[in-house]
């Protein structure tokens, strides 16, 4: 199946090298890549009149990563329908090269791209973007409908954060069945997102930040359908961002 095959390419880039996969999207018609280290990204500029940011981030960190004595890049394997490590106590990196790989196959539909370094440290490549690439992010939020991120653990969940609205969150709901998982911890549309909501999808897989990370490969594909067969469709509405606000009595 081609979606496997390009999830297990994705998979099989070195942990400790957000930088190839950068360059691989970089090379795409279009692309913008600016920064350097983990304070980067690339951004392809969509075509479509109705398009979505679709969002996911390179680098990769787990416990113990910069203390570990094992190969940095020991491989992964593919069995019963899981993604592993070929060896104990090294990450796989699903978090977020399950996104990446998810982007590459989105790439044609018409909308735009944006990948990140730095995720893991503090959101630094949105960050950056956004302080230094004003033009890049007032296009973001006045020239798309909304964003979506694939970087999001398990399956068959959506969070909005705080970059969502009741009306975008149904509307998620509606189109892809997923539940919501609440609106705590933070990623890119966090910092991306500032007159657009924004959504992160499930990406099927497990243990993020751990050597005993996995992932599910069905459940990676059903995310795939559920986005490609989402965003595919023309028309898509856009959305305003209003952030709720509290005051007290």
């Amino acid at each position: 199946m081609r979606e496997t095959d390009v999830l297990m390419e994705f998979m099989s880039y070195p942990v400790n090298d957000a930088g190839s996969l950068l360059s691989r999207f970089a090379s795409l018609d279009g692309a913008i890549r600016e920064g350097s280290g983990p304070e980067q990204f690339v951004y392809i500029r969509g075509l479509r009149d109705d398009k979505v940011l679709l969002v996911a981030h390179s680098d990769t960190v787990w416990e113990g990563m910069m203390h570990s004595n094992h190969d940095p890049n020991p491989g992964i394997i593919l069995k019963n329908g899981i993604i592993r490590s070929r060896v104990p106590g090294i990450g796989i990196g699903a978090d977020d090269r399950a996104g990446c790989a998810m982007l590459w196959l989105l790439k044609d539909l018409g909308h735009s791209l944006l990948v990140t370094a730095g995720e893991e440290t503090g959101l630094q490549g949105a960050g950056w973007l956004m302080r230094n690439r004003p033009d890049i992010a007032a296009e973001i939020n006045d020239g798309h409908c909304f964003a979506v991120e694939f970087d999001l653990r398990k399956t068959g969940l959506f969070k909005c954060y705080d970059v969502g609205t009741d009306e975008f969150r149904l509307y998620v709901s509606a189109k892809t069945g997923y539940k919501d998982a609440g609106r705590n911890s933070f990623t890119d549309i966090v910092a991306l997102c500032k007159e657009i909501p924004g959504v992160n999808l499930s990406a099927g897989y497990y243990n993020p930040h751990s050597d005993a990370e996995f992932l599910v490969v069905s459940e990676w594909i059903d995310s795939y359908n559920t986005a490609e067969q989402w965003l595919s469709q023309t028309g898509l509405p856009r959305f305003e961002l209003v952030k709720e606000i509290f005051t007290e009595l």
